[in-house]
């Protein structure tokens, strides 16, 4: 394992394909709450997560494998709902589906894995944007470029967490390979983006 490859951000793994839009019911393999069923059913975000979370649980304990892939599928479509919806942890579910596969039922795939990261990160996610530095800097489902990588890891670097030490370990790694010119114009970038996207739990 590369130095690189030591930082990429764990996410969770039990999640499942993406299916047709459409109103969904209740699979025999998960225990459904009937009201939240109604409500992501309505179109809510929230609930379409908290959908696909009781999916993947369900899909995580089943030992027959029909039912674990039912499982899967439905947790997939559940958060692909809430993603089409612009929502950032319907948007992670799916990129972590997609980074990590799920059996035979979701294979890996670093390139949607890498786009819904971005859509994220774009959105100002501290995670999204330091996970997809690493992809960045290791050419993960995205062609390895080390300026990006560092503006994305400057990014998540910015806010507090407790990740917040990793990302500027990392961005101080990638910032090796870059050029004195090169920083300077990604802080410049940095500036740019904090300017146009406050966050209020930005470090600096």
């Amino acid at each position: 394992m590369t130095n690189r490859s030591k930082f990429l951000i764990s996410a969770a793994a039990f999640l499942g394909m993406l299916l047709a839009a459409g109103a969904q019911t209740a699979s025999p393999g998960a225990s459904i709450d009937p009201a939240q069923l109604v409500k992501a059913n309505a179109g809510d975000a929230a609930a379409q997560v908290a959908m696909g979370e009781q999916y993947a649980h369900a899909a995580a304990i089943e030992h027959d494998k029909a039912r674990m892939a039912d499982d899967y599928q439905q947790a997939a479509a559940w958060y692909r709902k809430a993603a089409d919806q612009n929502d950032i942890s319907g948007e992670m579910h799916l990129a972590a589906l997609y980074r990590d596969g799920a059996g035979t039922t979701i294979p890996r795939d670093m390139d949607q894995a890498a786009m819904w990261y971005r859509k994220a990160a774009d959105q100002g996610d501290a995670t999204a944007q330091g996970t997809l530095g690493v992809l960045c800097s290791m050419g993960q489902g995205v062609p390895h470029n080390d300026v990006e990588a560092y503006f994305w890891l400057d990014l998540a670097a910015s806010v507090k967490g407790p990740n917040q030490e990793k990302y500027a370990a990392n961005r101080q790694m990638v910032g090796q390979h870059l050029t004195t010119d090169q920083v300077s114009d990604v802080e410049d970038r940095v500036t740019a983006w904090k300017a146009a996207h406050p966050r209020p739990d930005s470090a600096n």
